[in-house]
């Protein structure tokens, strides 16, 4: 690239590499892309004193009115629970409701952590069908993301509990990443997994035929919980910060590099 004659003495400044918009927008700079999506989210949680969160996955189609509105209504006040919960209990205090950022049960979630006075996350995606944030976010945790991978590892790398509503491949895709981290022990610290609405669960996810091919093993159902009502995924939800003298102090989860039996 060459200079450019341009007003004054002539001169244009060659723009430096990573102020360049079209080498940022390039497959050869898709690392640089890649690694902001750590920098950015750890550099605004970290202002913001984030450090541990309840994550809601489900759909995007249960709205509020609509056919299944309940499950909205009950997110919502799950979230609400939740956060009033962490306003409440030292040992929860700091814990943020965690959404996908879009609407259905993520604006519920969202919604209901607004309706207790406290802040929440979304980690909005752009989709091709667009996705915009919803309006409960707190402004400052409203989050941006190009690529998948990335948005998960934000849902996983704070979690320290995550209620999954009825959804389809995207919820699914979500719930069983987390579920083969916890069943293949690559978390160095337990996430409490919470499935919301058990006859739905249960009904599109043969459990039974899993484990009677031997897919899954027996034990491997104590991974997660069912609840059917937002007071019950709250009991769930507060055994996971019951004492434990051993347990490594709430922050960035990481990955669990040991061989274990």
């Amino acid at each position: 690239m060459s200079a450019q004659n341009g007003g004054g003495d002539g001169y244009v400044p060659i723009p430096l590499a990573y102020k360049n918009g079209s080498f940022l927008d390039s497959d050869e700079a898709r690392p640089i892309r890649i690694l902001s999506e750590y920098l950015e989210p750890l550099k605004t949680f970290t202002a913001n004193g984030v450090h541990e969160t309840v994550v809601f996955f489900g759909s995007a189609r249960l709205t509020e009115g609509g056919p299944l509105a309940r499950y909205y209504d009950e997110a919502r006040r799950l979230a609400l629970l939740v956060t009033a919960w962490s306003h409440s209990a030292p040992e929860a205090r700091g814990l943020v409701v965690c959404s996908g950022g879009g609407g259905g049960i993520m604006e519920a979630a969202n919604r209901g952590a607004a309706d207790a006075g406290g802040k929440s996350i979304g980690l909005n995606i752009g989709l091709p069908h667009e996705q915009r944030p919803n309006p409960y976010i707190t402004p400052e945790l409203s989050l941006q993301f190009r690529y998948f991978f990335m948005r998960k590892l934000w849902f996983a790398h704070l979690a320290r509990a995550l209620v999954v509503f009825p959804g389809g491949f995207g919820t699914l895709d979500e719930m069983t990443e987390i579920l083969t981290l916890a069943q293949t022990r690559k978390l160095d610290r337990p996430i409490k997994i919470v499935l919301y609405g058990e006859s739905y669960w249960k009904e599109i996810l043969n459990f039974d035929a899993l484990i009677r091919y031997g897919m899954i093993s027996a034990d491997d159902m104590g991974l997660f919980e069912f609840a059917e009502d937002p007071e019950t995924a709250l009991a769930h939800l507060q055994t996971a910060w019951a004492p434990d003298p051993n347990a490594k102090s709430p922050c960035f989860a990481g990955s669990n590099t040991q061989t274990r039996g």
